[in-house]
């Protein structure tokens, strides 16, 4: 049950109402008038999982039916009636409407059941008997006209009609020829029609010149417009042909309609199928518009643990004028069933009322909320709401006399399973009374065990929450120091209304103010001051340290990465120098042979012995000095010769630069020029694969904890495209859009594991 009746209206889902119509194609339309609050999950859940599986459908690649959606169920249920017929001009909407449905038919059919399970299930027994269409197609043409060969009686009809037609223009023609010769017409006469029949205009004066018969004359009497009577009996015998050929056609209209009524209640099912996939299109279509998803959690038990939830009325206005809406985030459960929020007027407070209520009467119809995915939502059986100025000069009610009949219904009414919200709680009589009743009717609602959101200026209010279990305060943040609403709720503590200064900010006379001030008592105002301040200093703090401590973490993690990085390479730079002076004693080994057969050729030769001895003496030191340098002795026989390639100043001993070097090099360049935002925008989907792909594998590489993907809203294919890649990468941890003050759904911010 919702309360008061204008419950929509106050809510604004009225409006929410219209936005679904508007986004229907056609039959669609008559499901978004019904569509009903609901307290059971079991009609709610397949509601919402059919609006998110349509949801995946629209910002995928692939193209769904989304035209010709026209019902034609009251042309069935009329010919139920033997000798009824449909229209052509209906024929060709029943023909496309069937297409339609034909074609949403086979598109599910070739997904695998289980991709989009909800609404399968909705096409399960619906089916289109294929002849029905090509029997249409035979008889109506792509302009609503039945065809010449709908009949072989048709066709011979026509074609005996356009033969006498043809005959009786040429003897018209050769008639007002004649007629132009003599003189006879007005200036520029042409041939036209009067009763169907083509006729002459004559001047008045010469109107027998010419046997016929006068079907018109001119307003002025001037003219007169003749049938001659050589084509008289001719355009009778085509009035005939008329009545025949109508005949012909209801005949022809008759029969199909015969053909079609033993299939006008599967059929009559099919338009129901299309009114349900129109306003499911509709829906997704709207949560698009809203960035509205399915919820990671849905409760049959009341309860409501949502982030970053806005108001979709409000964010569609905010998008027009290109500016963001600060999220809400908000949990109610058992223990803290209550909300008392307090804050300035105009920071906030109603706003976030009306969010609570409209988001979950959505949620409730069925309507994919505006809120983050992994929010929670509970079912609440009973939604109540006191809203806005209910005074009537009928019924001569005050505010506070509505307000207290509402209050009365609520204490009546309300349990366990009720959500109740109450926009300025208690005001509308003296706060000396007003306050009092509020707290005592506050404590009765809390004992009901009831859940709600309350708004209030009382302090007598704001002090329930220290002393009740159940009852927690809240407060819509305000910066004092620049004057400025901040709309951002903080729970856990209550808020001050600013009511100096805001009276100050809009010129209120000073004295008064001073006056006032005396009169309250400084010790109050700085009380709320002070804790105002303290809020707004304590949510900068923590966005700070939160800020300060990510990038400890990240500096923490390079200096591991980097020394276990040089460790390896250090280990591997040895390795190298070690395999390369091996292979440097292979190439000496190698020249030694070489240079024993040049000893050989020289000693056969019959050189000096001195000499050679000398230089095998210089080769053996060589050889030595190698061995001592390395600590491994020049293998006697040659090892398998490797593809590699030693500069001359390496073979004398120095240092060999390690091919992990230029990796090392190339890393440390990647690291420096590395951006954390990557910027798809204006990007061909061909390309955007690619480039994400490198991007990623380089974040990876460089061990970057988080980085954001701006993709931009659009239609939303570059970010499908962006999140179905992710979902491959086992280095992601997560994946969700930013904030909305910072881009929300236009970017996409990742998280490695």
């Amino acid at each position: 049950m919702v309360f008061p009746s204008n419950f929509e209206s106050k809510i604004g889902f009225d409006a929410i109402r219209t936005l679904l119509k508007d986004s229907c194609l056609g039959p669609g339309r008559s499901h978004a008038e019904a569509v009903a609050f609901s307290d059971d999950l079991t009609v709610i859940r397949p509601l919402l999982e059919q609006t998110e599986e349509m949801r995946h459908i629209l910002v995928s690649q692939e193209t769904f039916p989304s035209q010709d959606y026209y019902d034609l169920t009251d042309e069935l249920h009329r010919i139920r009636i033997e000798g009824t017929f449909i229209e052509p001009e209906n024929l060709s909407l029943l023909k496309l409407s069937l297409s339609s449905i034909s074609l949403i038919l086979d598109f599910f059919r070739k997904h695998p059941a289980e991709q989009f399970p909800y609404l399968t299930s909705l096409s399960g027994d619906i089916s289109i008997e294929p002849g029905l269409i090509h029997d249409i197609d035979r008889i109506v043409d792509e302009k609503s006209q039945v065809r010449d060969d709908a009949s072989t009686n048709l066709k011979k009809i026509r074609k005996e009609k356009k033969a006498k037609l043809a005959a009786v223009e040429r003897k018209i023609v050769q008639s007002l020829k004649l007629a132009r010769q003599s003189g006879w017409t007005p200036e520029n006469a042409e041939l036209t029609l009067r009763d169907g029949r083509l006729v002459i205009p004559l001047l008045h004066t010469h109107k027998r010149k010419i046997q016929g018969f006068v079907h018109d004359e001119s307003a002025t009497g001037q003219t007169v417009y003749l049938e001659p009577a050589d084509v008289l009996e001719t355009n009778n015998e085509i009035r005939e042909l008329d009545y025949a050929e109508r005949r012909e056609i209801i005949h022809i209209l008759t029969a199909f309609a015969d053909t079609l009524r033993p299939f006008c209640e599967e059929l009559t099912e099919a338009y129901t199928f299309l009114g349900t996939i129109d306003f499911i299109r509709a829906k997704a279509s709207f949560a698009l518009r809203i960035n509205g998803v399915l919820p990671a959690t849905l409760s049959e038990k009341p309860r409501i643990a949502w982030n970053d939830a806005v108001h979709p009325l409000l964010y569609i206005a905010h998008s027009r004028q290109k500016k963001s809406v600060v999220p809400l985030s908000m949990e109610l459960d058992p223990e803290n069933r209550i909300l008392v929020i307090s804050g300035p007027n105009a920071g906030g407070k109603s706003v976030c009322l009306k969010t609570v209520g409209l988001l979950q009467y959505m949620v409730q119809c069925g309507i994919l909320p505006s809120a983050k995915e992994d929010s929670a939502f509970g079912i609440f059986r009973n939604i109540f709401i006191d809203i806005g100025d209910e005074q009537s000069l009928e019924n001569d009610l005050s505010t506070y006399t509505s307000k207290l009949l509402n209050l009365k219904f609520f204490l009546e009414n309300l349990d366990e399973n009720s959500l109740f919200l109450i926009d300025e709680f208690g005001t509308g009589t003296d706060p000396a009374l007003g306050g009092p009743i509020a707290e005592a009717s506050l404590e009765e609602i809390n004992r009901r065990k009831a859940f709600g959101v309350v708004t209030t200026h009382y302090s007598n209010l704001k002090l329930l929450a220290g002393r009740i279990e159940g009852i927690v305060n809240g407060a819509m943040l305000y910066d004092a120091s620049r004057m400025k609403p901040l709309y951002l709720l903080k729970t856990g503590k209550p808020g001050s209304s600013f009511a100096f200064e805001i009276a100050r900010q809009i010129g209120f006379p000073e004295d008064v103010l001073d006056s006032a001030a005396r009169k309250t008592g400084t010790s109050q105002l700085d009380f709320d001051r002070e804790l105002q301040n303290l809020e707004v200093e304590k949510t900068e703090l923590v966005q700070k340290s939160t800020e300060v401590r990510v990038a400890d973490d990240f500096l923490n993690e390079m200096i591991t990465k980097y020394r276990k990085l040089n460790e390896e390479l250090e280990k591997s730079k040895k390795e190298i120098l070690q395999k390369a002076k091996e292979e440097a004693l292979e190439i000496l080994d190698s020249s030694n042979r070489i240079i024993e057969k040049t000893i050989k050729e020289i000693r056969e030769s019959q050189a000096e012995k001195e000499k050679t001895k000398e230089v095998r003496l210089e080769i053996r030191e060589l050889k030595n000095k190698i061995e001592q340098d390395t600590g491994t002795p020049v293998p006697e026989k040659p090892k398998e010769k490797k593809f590699t390639r030693v500069n001359p100043e390496e073979l004398g001993g120095k240092s060999v630069r390690s091919p992990y070097q230029s990796f090392y090099d190339d890393l440390q360049r990647k690291l420096m020029h590395f951006e954390l935002t990557l910027d798809l925008r204006g990007k061909r989907a061909d390309e955007t694969f690619s480039i994400l792909q490198h991007y990623i594998d380089d974040a990876i590489l460089l061990n970057i904890p988080e980085v954001r993907i701006l993709h931009g809203k659009g239609n939303g294919v570059l970010r499908q495209i962006t999140r179905d890649y992710l979902s491959t990468v086992k280095e992601v941890k997560k994946f969700s859009d930013e904030a909305i003050e910072r881009g929300g759904a236009g970017i996409t911010v990742v998280v490695f594991r």
